[in-house]
């Protein structure tokens, strides 16, 4: 069958159809001003808390701006992500979701209904191959219990070194609970709408504050103790990438 990245009809049906569930859903009136790679990263990272994501799909063509795909691997994920996202401001623009209209590739080539294109150029197929196999790698890395999703699915980060190693020193003496959570282990290139995005989802949200000589923390601020032990709790060990899980603690006053 047709992919999904090339072939989806980002507009409804003339009858007003909807695409029926599927494991595929189809995000547009995204923010057209943000980079490729900074949104491909932080939509893995704020649909991941609802299950393994086989992969996010975005492309720079005009056609398909302001777009994206979301590709779970369970349609109760895609279902709940649909329900608790519609509306959700990224990025400053509400996000429309509705379920996708073909199959990605990569969800063809699961059930044996994958059919090549034969208007796809050779280097479209060069990159897909080898987007696939990093994606494929990706899943089979090491998961939070907590969440079902498979972590570090954007390439540039895991491509990187991080030097500051995965073993963040933990305080010897922990900060008494308060409403600003200190998170280590961060990869270098996480910028503070990433970390919004991750930590807004939860009540009482304030800010992200992000020291620029120091790669790899950042303070999160909560309105009051219980709203950013929720949090906390909630966070612990995500992973961006697969080489960073996240330590949460409370920040020192």
């Amino acid at each position: 069958m047709a992919e999904a990245n090339q072939n989806t009809n980002p507009n409804p049906t003339p009858s007003g159809g909807e695409a029926p569930p599927n494991v595929t859903i189809y995000i547009n009136n995204l923010n057209e001003k943000i980079k490729l790679e900074e949104l491909k990263k932080s939509m893995h990272a704020v649909f991941s808390q609802f299950g393994k994501i086989l992969e996010v799909l975005a492309f720079k063509t005009l056609k398909h701006k302001g777009q994206a795909w979301v590709v779970f691997e369970e349609v109760s994920s895609a279902s709940n992500a649909l329900r608790q996202m519609q509306g959700f401001p990224f990025y400053d623009k509400p996000m429309r979701i509705q379920y996708a209209k073909t199959k990605s590739d990569v969800v063809a080539k699961a059930d044996g209904t994958f059919v090549p294109r034969e208007k796809r150029k050779r280097h479209e197929d060069k990159g897909r191959k080898k987007k696939d196999q990093q994606d494929a790698n990706q899943a089979g890395m090491g998961l939070n219990p907590a969440y079902a999703g498979a972590y570090g699915a954007a390439p540039s980060f895991s491509q990187i070194p991080y030097m500051g190693g995965a073993k963040a020193a933990v305080p010897e003496a922990p900060a008494p609970p308060n409403s600003i959570l200190f998170v280590q282990n961060l990869p270098h290139q996480s910028t503070p709408m990433m970390l919004q995005m991750l930590f807004c989802q939860y009540p009482g949200f304030k800010e992200v504050r992000m020291v620029e000589a120091k790669p790899g923390i950042a303070f999160i601020e909560y309105g009051d103790e219980m709203q950013s032990t929720v949090a906390m709790q909630a966070l612990q060990g995500f992973k961006i990438t697969a080489e960073n899980p996240m330590l949460i603690t409370y920040a020192k006053k």
